[in-house]
């Protein structure tokens, strides 16, 4: 082992934070530095050579020379990468690995270049939200029940290895020096993260976490639905799992070679904890407070619970009980914007303090946006407005420039000189027929409305996600929910007829009024489409823990379309419009 590495194995939380407190004091003069790091490092690439940069690391030179840029801006360069073109392209070191997106958004994965730079800022990331999460809920030396999954690895043309940001991170012996460090060692072995069918991983996953119950003391996962998709499981499968730990013999439903392999080291009859396990699963009404029962220990549960994540916030608090839910940090396939400092804040109050050495940050303000009904100029870090709504521009070191993430984030205060931001939508996820333009957050606060109807008949909705069909005149929206039981018609009617009220939107409402846009729709779909959704992108190569429902499916997303339209088994139509 290097110096470098041993040095790694140190973990000390209050350094960590105090390292943090300093970058953030003068968080624009960071920025400043950080930029100039990166042009410097990169001045030589095709593409800043392209804008005429010539060589120049200051900030009024980069924002008159360099582009705002899409991901299709720069998707050339990067395919010219993954082809093994080695001329520096987008940066002077070599690209090593290709990140995969989750393919949610657009239908099919894009790629985006990942390098040691990436690696070392999300440590930094880590240790910093770790280093305040523990002042908050301290941990001994025990382990974490992690719902993590490896995807699918492939090599691109010019032999990169190509797997989403997730398994990248997973895979690299630093970020298991580094949980280790954090005293976080994961109750699962390799084989079984890395196991090629995520059901028998999960399940595994499951079956660990109970053979360590008394030792956990974290349950996470990359996004709540992920942990809310494991206790679902849970429900189903517990039997099988007493029995296996009660013979000391893996289920033969577990098939792969590898996973079986590394459970047989684990696995030992234990008939005493298989009869603690089923007597708390019998004496459960309704599985509430499942995870506190199963884990008695555990101190806090953790993962992204922001955005998207949302609506599954209701059910996993049911099986968490009293068990404080905490929202990790705030990133992308692209790279990582901030870490939550504020650990002891509702996953719905969450906000994260941007870290001004990981990345240049601009801003753009949505307020002119409207008023100029033109794009405002991007603003830099210290310029920005608590109350105010931006989109968000990365420039990184792994060969982003000026590029779109399309979140649209809110200032919520400052933390030092950095700003603390609350994620609010993905800018490009609209539902929209003529002026009327409804947000990710606007769907999902009207599906909460409506839910509340089915709540008094004790049913609740699995999943959910929208279209707009335009086939129709005039076009409408339409609303697809899985249910967790059967609901009469007239319910579901009333569930219509709320979702379509619920959307507040002005030009929603004035087209409703004036029928230019069509009666809601809500379709109900069989238990387990969603599932077959979360299949279909794992076949693409998505990883389970990377995994978000579409929330809204259009036309580049056909294959969930058909999966959608293919198992509606009840629809309904909203009443008039007044």
């Amino acid at each position: 082992m290097t110096m470098m590495e041993k040095e790694e194995e140190i973990f000390d939380p209050e350094q960590v934070v105090e390292e943090f407190e300093a970058l953030t004091r003068d968080a624009g003069k960071v920025q400043v530095e950080t930029l100039k790091k990166i042009l410097e490092e990169n001045s030589g690439t095709e593409y800043l050579q392209k804008w005429g940069l010539n060589g120049r690391s200051d900030l009024e030179s980069f924002k008159a020379c360099v582009p705002i840029a899409s991901h299709q801006d720069l998707d050339p360069y990067i395919q010219r990468i993954a082809d093994g073109e080695n001329a520096p392209l987008l940066t002077s070191k070599p690209i090593t690995t290709i990140s995969l997106s989750s393919g949610t958004t657009q239908g099919k994965p894009k790629f985006v270049p990942f390098n040691d730079d990436l690696l070392d800022s999300t440590m930094q990331i880590y240790k910093t939200s770790y280093a305040f999460r523990n002042r908050e809920f301290p941990i001994g030396n025990g382990k974490a029940l992690q719902f993590i999954y490896g995807s699918k690895q492939l090599k691109t043309k010019g032999g990169l290895a190509a797997g989403t940001a997730t398994t990248n991170v997973f895979r690299h012996p630093k970020f298991k020096r580094t949980m280790k460090a954090m005293q976080t060692t994961c109750c699962s072995p390799d084989e079984i993260i890395f196991g090629p069918d995520f059901h028998q991983s999960l399940y595994c996953h499951l079956l660990c976490g109970l053979i360590y119950r008394e030792e956990v003391q974290v349950v996470s996962s990359t996004f709540a639905h992920s942990i809310v998709h494991a206790f679902r499981t849970f429900e189903q499968v517990w039997q099988d799992l007493c029995v296996d730990i009660r013979e000391g013999v893996l289920t033969s439903k577990v098939t792969v070679p590898s996973i079986r392999a590394a459970m047989a080291k684990l696995l030992k009859p234990d008939p005493e904890l298989a009869d603690s396990v089923c007597e708390k699963c019998i004496g459960l009404t309704n599985w509430y407070g499942l995870i506190p029962e199963l884990f008695p220990n555990t101190k806090y549960i953790y993962g992204i619970m922001t955005g998207s994540m949302e609506p599954y916030l209701k059910k996993l608090r049911h099986f968490a009980g009293d068990i404080p839910l905490v929202s990790a940090d705030y990133g992308s396939s692209e790279g990582w914007i901030g870490a939550n400092v504020k650990p002891k804040m509702t996953p719905e109050r969450t906000t994260y303090a941007v870290l001004p050495n990981i990345a240049y940050f601009e801003f753009i303000p949505l307020r002119q946006n409207i008023i100029n009904g033109q794009e405002a100029q991007p603003i830099g870090l210290d310029d920005v407005k608590i109350g105010e709504e931006y989109e968000l521009l990365m420039t990184n070191l792994a060969g982003l420039y000026r590029y779109r993430l399309g979140d649209v984030v809110k200032v919520k205060g400052f933390h030092n000189s950095t700003p603390e931001l609350q994620f609010v939508c993905r800018r490009n996820l609209l539902l929209t027929v003529n002026i009327d333009k409804n947000t990710e957050k606007d769907l999902q606060l009207s599906v909460e409305t409506a839910s509340k109807i089915l709540s008094a008949e004790k049913l609740e909705i699995v999943d959910f996600t929208s279209k707009v069909d335009s086939t129709t005149d005039p076009g409408h929206y339409v609303i697809f929910w899985e249910l967790s039981g059967e609901a009469s018609d007239e319910i579901l009617r009333d569930c219509c007829n709320c979702l379509d009220k619920s959307f507040m939107d002005a030009g929603y409402v004035s087209s409703r009024k004036v029928n230019s846009i069509g009666a809601l729709e809500l379709r109900i779909v069989e238990r387990g489409t969603f599932h077959k959704i979360l299949d279909h992108y794992v076949g693409l190569g998505a990883a389970v823990s990377q995994f978000k429902t579409p929330r809204c499916v259009g036309p580049c997303n056909s294959s969930v379309l058909q999966i959608l339209s293919g198992n509606v088994v009840k629809h309904y139509h909203s009443t008039a419009y007044k």
